[in-house]
């Protein structure tokens, strides 16, 4: 499937959806129809791995008819002693089961016939994927899609008849492409850029554009020490603290693979259930395997997560790479003891009206020593005072502050508001602080500003290469000494203005220019004053 027949079923889909959704809010909505698309990508795969396994065995789709059975459906009938053994192997392979009754294929048939059955199979069908389909199980996973919820319909026939046409639609709009896991993927990645755009401040829950995510990614796969010899072949961790939909890990996760390098575990943290579970399920659609991903749901700000509180400093959990896209400036109720908490206590509590030094922290804590972070955050942690400047401060005396980016306004679909990128290393080389302004390097859209591939690329080289000579308002390597002097403060205007020089004004020239206009003048007066002397008028003095 080409690229542009990826985009063009990702705008079918979403043309479905918002044909279909009638008064439902899209949040809502967005709900049922990832859920569904993410059925099917876990349908087609499993029967894709089952079909392996059966061999010859398998049973020949056209033979079946159109009477609702799947191939497999068939196999179990015809084949119940060998059911156990199966589903034993398939687990092993394909490292989930779903039974037949359950699959996309069946059913799309419940929908199409009208089958007044199709409510109840759904339900059974979730039940039985978080609780039994995969070893690590994955309980809650469809908890935000309520299939009994007034917004499908008033009565059970109501509510089962609107999702026989979602169903049907759905299918449909699928049915016009060749689809496989990769191409899933990406209609899931633009149905949630799509609903996030639609969304507007909420968005920022959930989505970091695409644009962003490939500047964090590429910064995070590069040699953490010596970025100038490029990517590295192997990234054991990798950890969002605020992973919000996934995109951003699975950016990390396929720049690694595209470059013919590994990466080891993925690590996340979310707070909003739904979110939490489009994350969940966004890494099965994009082939993740349970065993090779966790999504925690939790708060990040309070730690909860057990696994990351392990007092022994031998078995703290520490990642090659954190990346993250935390909320902007977010109002926080830290605890007294928050002082002694050990992600704190060296830097200071970030104030109540914004916890964007809070969260740097966190994923700086658990920052391996020779690991990179990247974090996108306000500009205001560059400059505000109290206790974010002491924050600050001893951030930049301890070395751990590498490069400042700034980007353009309007790139979120949360807000307007220009954002910066911190890079951050324990171990950094170079006694200087590299400064990026990328401000001014943009393309404007209608809703928002886009960063092209030649941006994103300027960027990334630019970090890479950590050029000794400045490049004329876009970037400079500033001491620590001129820092100090301006007291800290990260302001990138600072140090990178993207002003140009005025032009030089020729004096000669315009001495020559202003001579030549008040000749001009004068004779313009004493041609008017000619045909005032005519009329007997006043002339002009």
């Amino acid at each position: 499937m080409t690229e542009n027949d990826q985009k063009q079923l990702g705008k079918t889909l979403w043309a479905v959806a918002d044909q279909l959704r009638g008064t439902m809010d899209a949040d809502d909505f967005r709900d049922y129809m990832l859920s569904f698309l993410f059925l099917r990508y876990l349908s087609d795969n499993y029967e894709a791995a089952a079909k392996k396994e059966l061999g010859s065995d398998y049973p020949d789709p056209n033979a079946i008819g159109n009477a609702g059975k799947t191939p497999l459906s068939v196999w179990y009938a015809e084949n119940p002693a060998d059911v156990a053994q199966f589903e034993q192997q398939m687990r092993r392979k394909a490292h989930y089961v779903i039974q037949p009754r359950y699959l996309w294929g069946h059913i799309v048939h419940l929908a199409r016939t009208q089958d007044d059955t199709l409510l109840d199979t759904l339900q059974a069908g979730f039940k039985y994927i978080e609780e039994e389909s995969f070893q690590s199980h994955f309980q809650g996973l469809f908890s935000e899609i309520n299939l009994g919820s007034d917004k499908l319909g008033r009565k059970y026939h109501d509510r089962n008849a609107k999702l026989c046409s979602i169903i049907s639609e759905i299918a449909r709009g699928m049915a016009l492409f060749s689809t496989d896991s990769d191409t899933l993927g990406d209609a899931y990645e633009y149905l949630i850029g799509q609903f996030a755009a639609g969304s507007g401040k909420k968005a920022g829950e959930f989505y970091t554009p695409q644009q962003i995510s490939n500047i964090l990614s590429a910064i995070v796969t590069l040699d953490s020490q010596e970025p100038k010899t490029g990517t590295r072949t192997k990234l054991d961790s990798v950890f969002d603290f605020a992973c919000g939909s996934g995109s951003l890990l699975l950016n990390v996760r396929h720049r690694m693979t595209d470059a013919g390098g590994s990466i080891g575990r993925i690590y996340g943290q979310e707070s909003n259930i739904t979110t939490y579970n489009l994350a969940r399920m966004n890494m099965l659609l994009h082939g993740v395997k349970d065993t090779e991903f966790e999504i925690y749901h939790g708060d990040t700000l309070k730690n909860d997560w057990d696994w990351l509180r392990e007092t022994n400093p031998a078995k703290k959990p520490q990642f090659d790479a954190v990346v993250a896209n935390p909320p902007f400036s977010y109002r926080w109720e830290p605890k007294d003891e928050a002082s002694q908490d050990p992600r704190f206590k060296n830097y200071g509590v970030a104030p109540r009206s914004a916890a964007d030094f809070a969260f740097l922290l966190h994923g700086l804590h658990y920052l391996k020593d020779d690991g990179v972070m990247a974090i996108i955050l306000p500009h205001g942690v560059l400059f505000r005072g109290g206790k974010e400047a002491d924050i600050r401060t001893k951030l930049l005396t301890d070395g751990h502050i590498d490069t400042v980016i700034g980007l353009p306004a309007n790139l979120f679909y949360s807000t307007g508001i220009p954002v910066c990128i911190l890079v951050l290393k324990k171990c950094k080389k170079p006694d200087d602080v590299l400064f990026i302004n990328a401000a001014a390097h943009f393309t404007k859209g209608k809703r928002q500003n886009q960063l092209g591939d030649s941006d994103i690329a300027r960027i990334v080289q630019t970090y890479q290469q950590r050029p000794e000579e400045p490049i004329e308002r876009y970037a400079r390597r500033v001491p620590m000494q001129e820092i100090i002097d301006n007291d800290y403060n990260l302001n990138i205007s600072r140090y990178v203005s993207t002003a140009g020089s005025e032009a030089e004004i020729d004096l000669a020239a315009t001495h020559a220019e202003l001579v030549k206009l008040d000749g001009e003048l004068r004779a313009a007066k004493n041609r008017h004053n000619a045909f005032l002397q005519e009329l007997g008028l006043p002339l002009l003095p």
